[in-house]
Order: structure tokens, then C-alpha cells, then sequence
């Protein structure tokens, strides 16, 4: 296993050619990004069905994670396109207006007029224009240009320091995740939470359409940041969304909080995936800048799951070699990190469950006894996960029977899906095939130290209650 950390890749009209989405896969590409806000539901329907057919082809586990657009907090249109805005001018912003010009502008979020006052600072066009509040009456709010520019249709709008009460689920998104269940998502991101609670509705409409996916909270809200831990547990993972983020909170605060959200959602067991401009300059560019290159380092040094492109693979001239820097990076900054785990980060954690025991234990006897790699023999990915959140530098091969475990766990870093059917075996048949598939894989060889973790039952998910260390090549012969 080249790589630990993971690539998500989004699909748009640079990526929907049947060649070039087979040459982001081999090019590194983990997960794909259908991103809801664009396109037609047949239109990710399709592409969805051509990942899973080039997936097959190639025999790689890649999860397709769907993107919910949550609401538009955005400007309407303008007579002719786009207006310029100078420092000082009185502007306004009308919930009832139909179609804007140099004074005045409709509104697609028309509860504006209701979450603001005077004195609040509205972001728009992610913080390139800034207005200042005087007054609200009715429909219309009344400003001030702080900072002018060039203000487009369909901008969005931001408020300094969070506080608008948009529901993170519109009705848009309820009808979304039925198409998430149609197309099998392995992740549904929720964009804009504010609380667990609205984690917790998005799982029960995907329970409702009958889905299984994870649920990935995106978190670009000033409250989200308040409620992190509660946004956590009612979560599978968070995806650091850095734009929406960094307009609300100020840029600076960015990179703190992304080492924050990263460190707090490891020690819960989630997954995290940092995302925004992350080599940005690529979508003209056919190499990365400097600053991207540390960008990207340094969320492989903080322990993110993945590392997400977004224009750049969806829209931008150079989908592929974005993705080949983007694993050359990783690969190098993995090499500079620390990888021997404390061993006090294992032996002072308390486990309530055996089956996280039993992954702990491996991790501890593995950086004990040199072993080559760690076998999870895993129905849910459970064991599979648990181990990835202590960067040991132990590959992890998951080795599961479960396509929907197969796909999803090719999120998890230091962790390599490897689908193996369990046929109703015996334990000890199964252990032998599972080092037999190793070997013609070229994962260990003759002699190489394996932990194998399993469960006594074979087939029953959560029932990791096992540990054995063996030398490849001597399971059969005993």
C-alpha cells in the first residue's frame, strides 16, 4: 500500500469522458464527489452506474459520495448579468425583486429580511463584497458597500460571525437522498449543519428511502463550530469545508480549526476529509503552487482521511495530473511523519466493546513484533476503522465479504479494501484463504509476520473477538 491518505475526486464535465474517469481511478482517485448542486438526478444516476462499471473493470474499490446541495443563500439575477459596486454606495437587498440592477437585488433566500439588523455584515461572493446593514423594512434589507466590486448573479451570501436560521435540509435535499438511495451512495455529505439534530433527520430520510450510506457533515458554519462534538456523534465523519468556513470565521482561524476538527474527529472515531482550493491553481495550471503543495502536506500531517479536489477534477484543464501531484504529495509527506505510535495512546484508552479491544491489541502487538500487515477479517469495517484512527504505520488490509463495506472502507486511511467471500467457511478455512489471497497478491511473502483479527462466528457483524500472529505461509501446514 503506496499511500495512506485517500483522494476525493469531483465529477463534472471534465471528468464524465469514459477515458479520462478511468485515468483518475488509476491516477489515485478513491472516492468520486457527485456534487447535487449542478446537474440533473438521471445525470448522476449515469455517472454514478460508469464509476461502478470502470471500478469493476479495474477491480478497485472506489465509494461514491453524494454531495447535498442545503440552501441557497444567494443573490437573484441582474438585468445585465453583473453590476459594480463602489465603497460607500447605498444598496439593497429585496426579497420581492425580480431582477436586479446598479441599485438593488432579489434574493433566492428570502428570510434574509428576518435574520438580520442593523450593524450585521453580510459576505458575498465569498467575502470578495461586503455590506454593511443600516436598516431593515419589510422585504428589503438597506446597506452600506464596505468593500465594493463586481457582484454577478447567483452570488452567495455569507454573515460575519454566522446566525442565519436556514435549515440545513431543504426540500431540494429530502428528494436528493432518495436519488442517493437510488444510486447506491456509499456517503451522503450534509451541507451547512448547525447541530447533531440535523445529522440526525438526514439519517432518518435515508433510513426512509433505504440507504445504508454514511453520513459526512460538512462544516462551513460559525454554530457548527460550537456544536462540533455534538455534530460528531450524530455523524460518521465531517468534511472540513474550508470556503463557507473561512468567510464566516475569517481566513485566519481556518487552519487552526481544521487541525482542531481533524483531532477531535479521530479521537471519536470519524472520518474527515479536508477540502477547498486545495490545489486550486491546477484548473489552469498543469502543476501545483508551492503553498498548495504545503496545503495539501499539511492536512496529511494533521491525519485527515482524504484530501478532496473539487473544479479542479470537475471543470478544471487538468483533471489527471492534478490527481497524480496530489498522490505524489501525500506519498512524500507520509514519509516525514512520525509513524511509531505511542504506546500510551493504546494502553491508556478504555474500551467498552471486545471487538475495539481486539483491534487495540493488534495495533499494540504489531509495533512489538515487527509485523508486516494487519488482516481485519471485518462484516461492517468496524475493527477496520478503529485501528486507521492510530497512525501506527502498520498497513491495514480489510479483507470483507460486504460490497457496501468493500466500497466504503476505501475512505479510511492506512486501510486497502480487499473483497473476500466467506462462503459459510469454517474460521480456520477462511484464514487460510485470506493468506493465500495476500500472497498472490504480493502483500506479504514467505515468512512475513500477519495479525489477523476475526471473529470465532464466522458472518456476524461486531463479533471481532480474535487476534493471531502467524508467519505467512504456515497457517495451511498446521
Amino acid at each position: 500500500m503506496s499511500r495512506s491518505t485517500k483522494i476525493v475526486a469531483t465529477l463534472g464535465p471534465s471528468s464524465n469522458d469514459v477515458t479520462i474517469l478511468e485515468k483518475l481511478i488509476v491516477a489515485g482517485v478513491n472516492m468520486v464527489r457527485l456534487n447535487f448542486s449542478h446537474g440533473t438526478a438521471q445525470d448522476h444516476l449515469d455517472r454514478a452506474a460508469l464509476v461502478r462499471e470502470i471500478a469493476k473493470k479495474l477491480n478497485r474499490p472506489i465509494a461514491i459520495m453524494v454531495d447535498l446541495q442545503g440552501p441557497k443563500i444567494r443573490v437573484g439575477k441582474f438585468e445585465k448579468n453583473k453590476i459594480e459596486l463602489k465603497n460607500g454606495a447605498k444598496f439593497i437587498l429585496d426579497a420581492e425583486c425580480a431582477l436586479g440592477n446598479q441599485n438593488t437585488v432579489g434574493l433566492d433566500y428570502k428570510e434574509l429580511p428576518n435574520d438580520v439588523e442593523s450593524g450585521v455584515v453580510l459576505l458575498l461572493d465569498d467575502g470578495k463584497v461586503k455590506l454593511q446593514v443600516d436598516h431593515v423594512e419589510g422585504a428589503k434589507v438597506f446597506t452600506t458597500v464596505l468593500v465594493g466590486g463586481t457582484l454577478s448573479n447567483n452570488k452567495g451570501i455569507n454573515r460575519q460571525g454566522g446566525g442565519l436560521t436556514a435549515p440545513a435540509l431543504t426540500a431540494k435535499d429530502m428528494e436528493d437522498i432518495k436519488v442517493a438511495a437510488k444510486l447506491h451512495a456509499d456517503y451522503v455529505a450534509v451541507s451547512f449543519p448547525k447541530s447533531g439534530a440535523d445529522m440526525y433527520m438526514a439519517r432518518t430520510l435515508l433510513k426512509a428511502a433505504g440507504s445504508k450510506a454514511l453520513l459526512i457533515a460538512k462544516i462551513e458554519r460559525t454554530e457548527a463550530i460550537g456544536n462540533l462534538e455534538d455534530i460528531l456523534t450524530a455523524s460518521d465523519g465531517i468534511m472540513v469545508a474550508r470556503g463557507d468556513l473561512a468567510v464566516e470565521v475569517g481566513d485566519a482561524a481556518v487552519p487552526a480549526l481544521q487541525k482542531r476538527m481533524i483531532k477531535a474527529a479521530r479521537a471519536m472515531n470519524k472520518l474527515t476529509i479536508t477540502a477547498t482550493q486545495m490545489m486550486e491553481s491546477m484548473i489552469s495550471s498543469p502543476v501545483p503552487t508551492r503553498a498548495e503543495v504545503s496545503d495539501v502536506a499539511n492536512a496529511v500531517l494533521d491525519g485527515t482521511d482524504a484530501v478532496m479536489l473539487s473544479a479542479e477534477t470537475a471543470s478544471g484543464s487538468y483533471p489527471v495530473e492534478t490527481v497524480e501531484s496530489m498522490a505524489r504529495v501525500c506519498v512524500e509527506a507520509e514519509k516525514s511523519q512520525d509513524y511509531k505510535v505511542s504506546n500510551a495512546a493504546i494502553l491508556d484508552g478504555e474500551y467498552s466493546r471486545v471487538d475495539q479491544t481486539i483491534s487495540m491489541a493488534a495495533l499494540f502487538a504489531s509495533n512489538h513484533l515487527n509485523v508486516k500487515v494487519i488482516a481485519a477479517l471485518t462484516q461492517s469495517g468496524s475493527s477496520a476503522l478503529w485501528m486507521s484512527r492510530v497512525i501506527s504505520g502498520v498497513p491495514i488490509y480489510a479483507l470483507t465479504p460486504e460490497a457496501e463495506t468493500y466500497n466504503r472502507l476505501s475512505l479510511f486511511r492506512d486501510v486497502e479494501p480487499v473483497m473476500l467471500s466467506h462462503d459459510n467457511t469454517d474460521r480456520e478455512s477462511l484464514l487460510v484463504r485470506a493468506e493465500v489471497e495476500m500472497l498472490r497478491r504480493g502483500i506479504v511473502q514467505i515468512g512475513d509476520l500477519i495479525a489477523f483479527t476475526f471473529g470465532d462466528v464466522v458472518g456476524m457483524g461486531g463479533g471481532t473477538n480474535c487476534l493471531k500472529i502467524v508467519k505467512a505461509g504456515e497457517i495451511k501446514h498446521r
